[in-house]
């Protein structure tokens, strides 16, 4: 049977720095800020309404409508301050559409742009959603536009009912706000979920669209089935501009293709990132893993069409580099400024390694189907890779520490890990530790209690799928927080073993992770 019992084990901690004065005040506003972003947050009792809502047909159209009412009270709809005056590249899709947007980030950064990155969710700090140049806003700037949009929505609360926008709605808001103020030359914006209610479908006009890899994931809200979830994704098509996808399985690519009909959107197949014309330069991504050279060519078409529009003056009619198979885009020859974007694209939580004295990490926000087993294979590898590279004398061993959220299909996305060598497996909630959590940790989307009961279930599916683990004393844990659980899988196998440590199932998981190893990967 698994066991709840922690053993106790030394790890590489990190403390916040004492500064005082200046920063110290900074650090205030920041966080009071982020605790009244938080009370926008919609607690568990409504997220299960909204999803009951959706099970029962009850569309949500009202989420186009609400973001233009927030965005006339913010004052993002009128000249000069118009969110139609930003450059838009707008990207959904199941999983890689946030690493796809980053090399489109690093991509036009490096070509001299300025950039400006709205993704979700973050990882240590709210902050992170919010990018300029690749860099996550300040906490002085996070602060100050924080109250320059929710003072604006406050003071127009009672005209409008007394509505004020939800969690997500308001980081959107806020993106654009600061955008526009820092006139950035692109705005990239990865959809939250779904895509045609999605509030970052309030951009009308946006220059190019990329649909990353599609796979079933929150199927309460989008449909059980790809070809649903394929219909919401490609919501954001927008008549007469081009969109970009990948390979998709049949009955998805069906669907975007009458989407693409439908909306008067031309729609392009990325060719493979061997295809284009690296010269002498051999393929160097900055982000590891089979599926990112799938990412990277998308974002290699969603950048060349920004930037073929941007020189064009604004000429919306030109016709796109089409190869001669129809729909596919054409490769091209890649520029050292794009191949240095691609080289230095940093994307955390993503196939990301920490190397620290006694244990490697290797973290992977991993939470569909073929996304974990796609996890499971660089695992395999780099692990692999790793202990060849050890002193002979060196044993290793190897831990998973895992946790799933919402409606996903525990035994689908944990049968391929169970098919790993593992010595011990530890299953805990998306708590960094037993204490209180930070204002950017909290969520009330989920009780601790409930999170843990998951956690039980889980362990208990693992030892169902997993035959290496039911004979071995080291076996299965339940831990109660992030903190607990590595320290427990610190203390697995003997205690001069050097421990590789995989954690996955969820991206708030491996930020909970990240802010207890290295809490400061923001500054």
């Amino acid at each position: 049977m698994w066991s709840a019992i922690i053993r106790r084990s030394k790890m590489v901690m990190y403390t916040e720095k004492t500064v005082g004065g200046a920063y110290s005040s900074i650090s205030t506003a920041y966080e009071e800020a982020i605790k009244t972003l938080n009370s926008l947050q919609n607690n568990a009792d409504t997220v299960r309404k909204a999803v009951e809502e959706t099970r029962l047909g009850i569309v949500p159209n009202r989420s186009i409508p609400d973001m233009v009412e927030y965005c006339h009270r913010v004052g993002l709809d009128d000249e000069p301050s118009s969110i139609d005056k930003l450059s838009v590249i707008h990207v959904s899709g199941t999983k890689g559409k946030g690493s796809t947007c980053a090399f489109v980030e690093s991509i036009l950064r490096h070509n001299g742009f300025k950039t400006g990155f709205f993704s979700s969710p973050h990882l240590i700090e709210v902050r992170e959603r919010i990018r300029l140049n690749g860099v996550p806003l300040s906490r002085e700037s996070f602060a100050q536009h924080f109250q320059t949009v929710y003072d604006r929505l406050l003071k127009t609360k009672d005209e409008y009912g007394g509505k004020m926008p939800a969690y997500f709605r308001f980081l959107t808001l806020m993106a654009f706000q600061v955008f526009l103020h820092e006139e950035v030359d692109v705005a990239i914006l990865e959809v939250g979920i779904g895509g045609e209610y999605d509030c970052t479908n309030v951009v009308r006009q946006p220059v190019v669209c990329g649909v990353a890899s599609l796979d079933l994931d929150h199927t309460s809200m989008l449909g059980e089935t790809v070809d649903k979830i394929a219909w919401h994704k490609a919501g954001i098509f927008k008549r007469g501009t081009i969109a970009v996808t990948v390979e998709q399985p049949r009955e998805a690519m069906d669907v975007l293709r009458e989407r693409a009909l439908e909306r008067g959107t031309t729609l392009l197949l990325a060719p493979n990132l061997g295809d284009y014309e690296w010269g002498v330069k051999p393929i160097q991504l900055g982000l590891d893993g089979e599926m990112q050279h799938v990412n990277a060519s998308l974002a290699l078409q969603l950048s060349a069409i920004w930037m073929r529009h941007r020189h064009q003056r604004g000429c919306r009619d030109a016709e796109p580099l089409i190869d001669e198979r129809e729909g596919v885009a054409r490769p091209f020859a890649i520029s050292e400024k794009t191949a240095t974007g691609l080289r230095f694209c940093r994307w955390p939580g993503r196939n990301h390694i920490v190397r620290q004295p006694a244990a490697t990490y290797y973290l992977d926000g991993a939470h569909t189907e073929r996304s974990v087993r796609l996890c499971a294979s660089w695992f395999r590898k780099a692990s692999n890779d790793e202990a060849h590279s050890l002193q002979p004398t060196t044993t290793t061993t190897r831990v998973l520490i895992f946790n799933s959220t919402g409606d996903r299909n525990v035994p689908a996305l944990l049968a391929p890990l169970a098919e790993l060598p593992f010595h011990r497996a530890i299953f805990c909630p998306n708590l960094a530790s037993s204490g209180p959590t930070t204002p950017d940790q909290t969520s009330m989307a989920a009780n601790e209690e409930s999170q843990r009961q998951r956690c039980c279930m889980q362990a208990r599916v693992f030892e169902s799928l997993s035959s290496s683990l039911k004979e071995e004393t080291q076996g299965i844990h339940v831990c109660q927080s992030v903190q607990e659980a590595i320290e427990c899988a610190l203390g697995a196998g003997e205690s001069a073993s050097f421990k590789q440590i995989l954690i996955t199932g969820s991206i708030h998981l491996v930020g909970c992770a990240l802010r207890l190893l290295d809490p400061h990967l923001n500054e």
